[in-house]
């Protein structure tokens, strides 16, 4: 997903790297649940009848989906990979 995006693969490994040590807990942030749940009902939306989706074009789909905990900053998780990504970035001489 994050190659898909064009994220250098340099960061795709340190987040694989990063991803390594998990842990299962609950969450008591309800905007997280809320965001997921949402994300489920639009998935099942946007890929309608469809009995095998392109769960790469879904993916994208779903992350240029406003989401009201990134309002305060770029509104869409694609927007908020791209400023993080170019906050990554050398500056441009």
């Amino acid at each position: 997903m994050l190659a898909a995006h064009g994220t250098p693969d340099a960061v795709i490994d340190e987040e694989q790297r990063q991803m390594r040590d998990r842990r299962l807990a609950k969450t008591a942030n309800r905007s997280v649940v809320g965001i997921m749940n949402e994300f489920t009902y639009l998935a099942e939306a946007y890929r309608g009848d469809t009995p095998a989706p392109d769960l790469l074009a879904l993916a994208m789909r779903l992350a240029a989906t406003p989401c009201g905990p990134l309002y305060s900053k770029h509104v869409s998780p694609d927007r908020e990979l791209a400023a993080l990504l170019r906050s990554f970035a050398p500056p441009a001489h």
